[in-house]
Order: C-alpha cells, then structure tokens, then sequence
C-alpha cells in the first residue's frame, strides 16, 4: 500500500494536486477511501485528516467503504422521481438484499447509489449500470438487467 500512496503524493507535489485529487488517486487506486490511506497520506503532507474527510463526505463521488463489483446508479433527479425513480431503487435493494441503511451487499457483489440528476431527463426514470446508462426503465426492464448480471456473476 505504502509504495502506491508513495507515488500519489509525488504526483501531488510534482503537480502541484489538491485534496480533490489526492483522494480521487486513492479512490482509483483502492477503490474506496481506506481510512489507513488517508491517514497515512495526511501524515506524509501534514495535513490534518480531518480535511480529507470534510472533503470526502462533502462530494457524493467519494466512498468510505468498499464498493460491489457492480454498480448501479439510480437518478432521483426531479423527472426520474416523478417517474418512478424510488420505486425502482427499492425493488433493487429488495432484489439485490441489500442490508437497510447500507448501499452495498453483503457479498460485495452490488452497490446501489442514488444521485441528485443525470442530466438526462427527457429519457426518465435513469439508471446507470456499470456505467451503461439505461433511460425509460420499466420495473421488468430494470429486473431482467439484474437477472443477467446475477447470472454473469455466478459464472466467475
């Protein structure tokens, strides 16, 4: 881990890097903000830990936990709420067990995240799976897009 953390801090001097982008390199890197890397990189650039973390929970970008391999990212942007948004994310989060107040399975197989907008409302309600967007997603729609990824999970 060190000699990782070690290249994103020469990175972050040679050009002249934030905070922002010391913490997307982690993210990349790791997958999520490991709380050993963030302090290890505080220590390292004596900066407090806490202002990676202000930043960290301020941007919705940014995971304290570990992500499922899949991810699918639901819009609760105005016109996909009005179309139904919420009722697809429950029947995701029913359909993919996911633990209340958590938004990754278990098996770390699945995390289901909800955005504030798209940018795509003329096609609402939007949902992003593995970063393949899909618009006017139907409850059937949304479930056989699940069913194929279970599948395609259980192979490997």
């Amino acid at each position: 881990m060190e000699e990782q953390l070690e290249g994103i801090v020469t990175r972050h001097r040679e050009n002249e890097g934030n905070i922002i982008s010391i913490l997307q390199d982690i993210e990349n890197e790791f997958g999520y903000l490991r709380e050993d890397a963030i302090y290890w990189v505080s220590e390292r650039l004596d900066i407090p830990p806490a202002k990676f973390y202000g930043v960290a929970t301020f941007y919705a970008q940014f995971h304290l936990k570990p992500k499922g391999k899949n991810v699918i990212t639901a819009c609760c942007g105005t016109a996909c709420h009005v179309k139904g948004s919420e009722r697809l994310i429950n029947s995701l989060v029913k359909e993919l067990d996911i633990p209340p107040g958590e938004d990754t399975s278990e098996d770390l197989r699945f995390t289901v995240e909800k955005v504030n907008c798209v940018g795509a409302c003329s096609i609402a309600p939007v949902i992003i799976v593995n970063k393949a967007v899909h618009g006017k997603v139907s409850p059937d729609k949304l479930m056989k897009e699940i069913k194929g990824l279970k599948a395609g999970a259980s192979k490997n």
